[in-house]
């Protein structure tokens, strides 16, 4: 049998082994050798196996028509380069760079005297080539008389010698000779040379190219298995990559060979690098935080925009940098750290990701509210399970969770939950709005606890005393769809809103996750402006960014629209998390699935916890309050009982509120929110003098009309 070699080179097609031939191997077309039936058939240099290792990975080389011509441009390239840096000064401002970046101010002044001392003698040798034809012109007579002269000096000597008067002029002669014979050689080769130099020339140029690129001293000049190669990201590719951004300032004090002031020299930080500069007088940071510099700049250290984050220091002039590795995103935030083990304080914050520079980062839940979003499928329902998931691991929080929708997301929770609704029917939305309400009044309750206890919010230390001041953690799940129902949505969205603004001491956190948010989404924006945790996934547009990160952040270059749907799922830019104004992060991610549920194990591990203690699951203990259930319609036919003349809707809703103290949609009921249910019941408002009114026997009229449809419908 054949003892197959290891071939380095390309695949080709595989051809059986001849029957009977234990040497003698088939060659096939396009085949060099012939091994055992698995064995591969490749085409290249022979390796001996013991020399092999299998480990090593041999990247298949370019074309032989594009290597050489590489080598033939980097040949050029570094010619241009060495008689550029032979006639100018970029040697030495090199130098003086590396020598300032490196804090090394006299070798510094070194390189300044000797970058003078090469201007001035460049200077002269410019003076003499500007002098030369003057010289030349002046210089010909002369050595012309003195050439003649000499020549017929040697011609008398010549005939002295011979005793021939006309060897005078043999040294005339003889030179006419040699200038005949150059003319003939020449006319006889020219063409030659001429179709041979721009071989020469090419032939020098691709040994110099080669000789470059085996040395590594070309730097633009990327093989297939260079191409993906990160760069070192140090104070020299940083002054470039500025300097390209064509600054005036900046650009001006570059040329003039003066530094950049490092406050914070390039450094490795996290997975990426960190720096500091201060920028030259008249240009600032905010200049270059804007997002087409932005974009520029980072196409200067070979990133992504996405992947280069630019602050504003401690004065206008003060530029922060942090550059992550290259393919830094692609990497992840790695597995939940609470998977196996752990628990959780809510006053500490819960685990929810990592930023690019690979710290671990955690939600704060004390004294905010969050919303998150992002165009559907790039991690938003994900993110929500993340925090709540962490969230519950607290056994002393009540978790409440409202989906609006027929979806299994977050169906693992419900045995961790004191209220979970979820379903798109109206019964639902129903229950959604009564539990928003029945949490509404519950702040008020907490409130009078804080005033009971002298505290102006809720600590550890009152969480933990079973006195009703836990924590709880509420989650509107798809809230767009909740918010802008067309029967429950605003009072769901009052509640909501309400519950955000005034639930923050008291130990309430409200979850709001939705699709970007746009104009037309029904999600109040002072819901939205209340929320001190954002986390904005892929948008797209400034004012879904701005819902979720803060008015005026697209503007000022923060921007998830920035992220590439599919590509950045999973990956968010947050605000609130930390003390800058955004935060670049990628989340942990729990799997529902029922094939890798990570999340059931989280919530019976807290569940556990909950009974060793003797406790109920927070919340449990408290059903539901019975919803008193009232019919504007009736109420209003009741309060306008008895009365003609038409009655302002102001008065109406006096009325209203005072034959149902208890009800807190008529308490909150304005004259023209009761316009607007006349409107839907197709009850016409009357307006006098600016002033809306309802006629009573309208409202009669509809009461009975409605009581008449109930009767045809039984």
């Amino acid at each position: 049998m054949f003892d197959p070699k290891i071939i380095r080179g390309r695949h080709l097609e595989l051809v059986e082994e001849t029957p009977g031939a234990e040497a003698d191997l088939e060659l096939a077309a396009g085949t060099d050798l012939v091994p055992d039936d698995d064995a591969e058939v490749l085409e290249g240099e022979l390796v001996d196996p013991d020399d092999y290792d299998e480990d090593e990975d041999y990247e298949p080389r370019p074309p032989a028509v594009i290597e050489h011509g590489a080598y033939f441009v980097a040949g050029v390239a570094v010619t241009v380069r060495r008689v550029r840096e032979s006639r100018t000064t970029v040697v030495y401002d090199r130098g003086i760079g590396a020598a300032q970046s490196s804090g090394d101010h006299q070798t510094a002044l070194e390189w300044v005297k000797e970058r003078r001392e090469f201007q001035a003698d460049r200077h002269a040798r410019r003076f003499d080539w500007i002098e030369l034809p003057a010289k030349v012109i002046g210089f010909l007579p002369n050595a012309g008389i003195g050439c003649g002269g000499l020549l017929v000096v040697l011609g008398i000597l010549l005939a002295i010698a011979t005793k021939d008067p006309a060897q005078v002029v043999a040294p005339i002669v003889f030179i006419a000779d040699i200038v005949e014979f150059t003319v003939v050689v020449v006319s006889a080769t020219w063409l030659y040379v001429l179709i041979a130099a721009p071989i020469v020339g090419v032939l020098a140029f691709w040994a110099i190219g080669r000789r470059a690129v085996e040395a590594g001293d070309v730097e633009w000049l990327a093989t297939n298995a260079d191409v993906d190669m990160d760069i070192e990201i140090d104070e020299r590719t940083i002054a470039r990559a500025l300097d390209a951004l064509r600054i005036a300032q900046i650009s001006n004090h570059l040329k003039q060979g003066l530094p950049l002031q490092f406050i914070t020299t390039a450094r490795k930080d996290g997975r990426g690098t960190h720096a500091v500069i201060r920028l030259p007088a008249g240009a600032t940071a905010a200049q270059i935080a804007e997002p087409k510099r932005r974009a520029q700049l980072a196409g200067g250290l070979y990133r992504a925009t996405k992947e280069v984050w630019l602050t504003v220091g401690a004065e206008a002039g003060i530029l922060d940098i942090w550059a992550a590795d290259k393919g830094a995103l692609e990497e992840g935030a790695g597995p939940y750290p609470l998977l196996e083990e752990g628990v959780v304080d809510w006053f500490k914050g819960v685990p929810y990701g990592k930023t690019l520079r690979g710290d671990a980062l955690n939600a704060p839940m004390e004294g905010r509210n969050t919303i998150v979003g992002g165009i559907p499928d790039q991690g938003k329902s994900s993110a929500a399970r993340v925090i709540v998931a962490g969230a519950q691991l607290d056994v002393t929080v009540e978790v409440r969770i409202w989906v609006p929708d027929s979806n299994y997301d977050f169906e693992v929770f419900k045995p961790r939950c004191s209220r979970y609704v979820m379903g798109a029917e109206t019964e639902n939305f129903e229950q959604i709005r009564d539990d928003l309400r029945e949490l509404y009044e519950e702040i008020q309750t907490r409130g009078e606890l804080l005033v009971k206890h002298q505290q102006p919010e809720v600590t550890r230390k009152l969480a933990s005393a079973g006195i009703g001041l836990h924590p709880l953690l509420g989650l509107i799940e798809e809230a767009h769809i909740a918010l802008s129902h067309p029967e429950f949505g605003e009072e769901i969205s009052y509640y909501a809103t309400e519950i955000v603004r005034l639930g923050r001491k008291r130990a309430i956190h409200l979850i709001i996750s939705t699709q970007a948010p746009t104009k037309t989404s029904g999600i109040p924006r002072d819901l939205t402006r209340n929320c001190s945790n954002g986390i904005a996934f892929a948008v797209g547009d400034h004012h879904a960014n701005d819902a979720l990160l803060g008015q005026g952040a697209h503007a000022g270059g923060h921007r998830a629209t920035e992220l590439i749907p599919g590509t950045d799922a999973g990956t968010a830019l947050v605000k609130g998390f930390t003390g800058q104004r955004s935060e670049m992060v990628q989340a942990y991610f729990l799997s529902v699935r029922k094939e890798n549920d990570q999340v059931t194990p989280l919530i019976r591990r807290s569940l556990a916890e909950i009974e060793r203690r003797g406790k109920a699951v927070p919340g449990t203990d408290r059903p539901r309050a019975l919803t008193e259930a009232r019919d504007l319609l009736d109420d209003l036919s009741e309060a306008l009982d008895g009365v003609e003349a038409r009655m302002r809707l102001t008065d109406v809703v006096g009325i209203l509120r005072k034959n149902a103290p208890g009800w807190d949609p008529y308490q909150r009921m304005t004259g023209a929110d009761l316009g607007t249910h006349l409107a839907r019941l197709k009850i016409r408002v009357y307006k006098t003098g600016n002033i809306p009114s309802v006629d009573p026997a309208d409202v009669h009229a509809a009461v009975a009309k409605a009581s008449t449809a109930d009767l045809d419908e039984e």
